[in-house]
């Protein structure tokens, strides 16, 4: 592997990631010492048609299934207006204030290369950086920290939609120009906030790279991950560290593979980022709500001996992936649950399974408790989690929001009725 020439010559002083000594680093959150528990703005600065269904709706235009389609296949002054009357309106400073007040403690927030860069004919219209800004006001004055994730890479980095645009492989990999432009954009970001760590205390580099496909996709997602913990954790551009935290996305890979990666003393700073869902086979789809929370129980062995310190960073309290019968990487593909999804047997209705809470029985709210909270305490024995995602305009078992007001969530993440459900 290639290493920044800065990072050798610093590494010498570098202190230890190792958990005993972690809690001595100056950072913009107590790592380590305190869970983190979050939330985030899922559908917001990067488009996702599931989460907000209306806006790609609205277009009448089946072609119309990511970013890259919501303005390749309108008129740009079309697509403008539609994106900036959704940034003004679906997260706004009330949203980051009720998310203080359940007793979270972060706010990831996903943004697209789109947004610092577009070159070469990509349609993607441009506007939402002063939105971040607003954001990490927001954040800073009802006392959250914010992970800045850079979700959507040049020719995506995972095929999905919510990389900005979906395609059948992933590309990003492929082509070194790819690499840099990303390069450059985690250094222009590590730039922009290194000096606001207090609020902006850690940045992910990369979502989600779509580390299954093989071939050498893995060995440029470990160069680049190198890359970015130079630009991220030394921002200055000098023997200067900086007090970020890199939030690594762990690549779809198991725990086992991450072991010995970025080993301490030489590195610190690196907390890597795991996503855990039980909706996207359709096994998951077939089991029991009971075989839902014993799987989620039975992470924590796994998470406690990874050698990285590890946040879940995604997970949800779904476990169908009904969605209105949305699929999640292409619009209007169908659901696994209703087996209207390729290759999927059906397991029955999703009627009372996701839309409205309005819709959902009591047992099945009781459910949905249960299950958050198996997750809650399984995430909590490592460093803890974020949840995916804070609202949702017809999935209500997706979203933090709509779990609070249905009593789900608990109106305080501490405040939990199943404490022992892992036994």
């Amino acid at each position: 592997m290639k290493f920044p020439s800065h990072i050798m010559a610093s590494a010498v002083c570098a202190l230890s990631l190792a958990p005993s000594v972690l809690a001595v680093l100056t950072f913009g959150f107590p790592y380590g010492r305190t869970k983190v528990r979050g939330v985030s703005l899922g559908g917001w600065l990067v488009l996702e048609s599931w989460i907000t269904p209306s806006l790609f709706d609205a277009t009448n235009d089946m072609r119309i299934i990511d970013e890259w389609t919501f303005s390749q296949y309108q008129s740009r002054s079309k697509a403008t207006s539609a994106l900036k009357k959704h940034w003004d309106s679906w997260i706004t400073e009330a949203d980051f204030k009720a998310i203080a007040a359940a007793g979270l403690n972060h706010v990831r927030i996903p943004i697209g290369y789109w947004a610092f860069d577009v070159s070469g004919g990509e349609p993607f219209v441009q506007g939402q950086l002063p939105y971040l800004t607003k954001a990490i006001g927001w954040a800073g004055k009802y006392g959250l920290k914010v992970i800045v994730d850079l979700h959507g890479a040049p020719g995506s980095q995972n095929g999905f939609d919510n990389s900005g645009q979906a395609r059948p492989t992933p590309q990003w990999h492929t082509n070194s120009t790819n690499v840099k432009r990303t390069n450059a954009i985690v250094k222009r970001i590590a730039s922009l906030y290194k000096d606001k760590s207090g609020t902006v205390s850690a940045i992910t580099p990369l979502n989600e790279p779509a580390g299954y496909v093989g071939g050498t996709i893995m060995d440029v997602v470990k160069q680049f991950y190198y890359d970015s913990y130079g630009s991220i954790r030394w921002p200055y551009g000098t023997s200067r560290q900086g007090n970020t935290v890199v939030l690594l996305s762990d690549a779809f890979q198991a725990t086992a593979y991450w072991r010995g990666y970025m080993p301490y003393p030489q590195w610190d700073g690196v907390i890597m980022d795991t996503h855990i869902y039980q909706v996207f086979t359709d096994w998951e789809n077939h089991l029991t709500q009971e075989q839902h929370i014993a799987a989620a129980c039975a992470r924590a062995s796994d998470m406690t001996s990874a050698s990285l310190w590890q946040v879940v960073g995604e997970w949800s309290a779904a476990s169908t992936d009904c969605t209105n019968s949305r699929s999640f990487f292409s619009r209007g593909s169908g659901s696994r649950y209703e087996g209207t999804y390729p290759g999927s047997t059906r397991v029955g209705s999703c009627a009372g399974l996701t839309g409205k809470a309005s819709t959902f029985s009591t047992g099945y709210k009781t459910f949905l408790r249960r299950f958050w909270e198996a997750q809650v305490v399984t995430y909590e024995k490592a460093q803890g989690w974020i949840m995916w995602t804070w609202k949702a305009e017809n999935a209500d078992e997706w979203s933090y929001q709509a779990g609070l007001a249905n009593g789900w969530i608990p109106k305080k993440a501490t405040d939990l009725k199943y404490r022992n459900i892992c036994g």
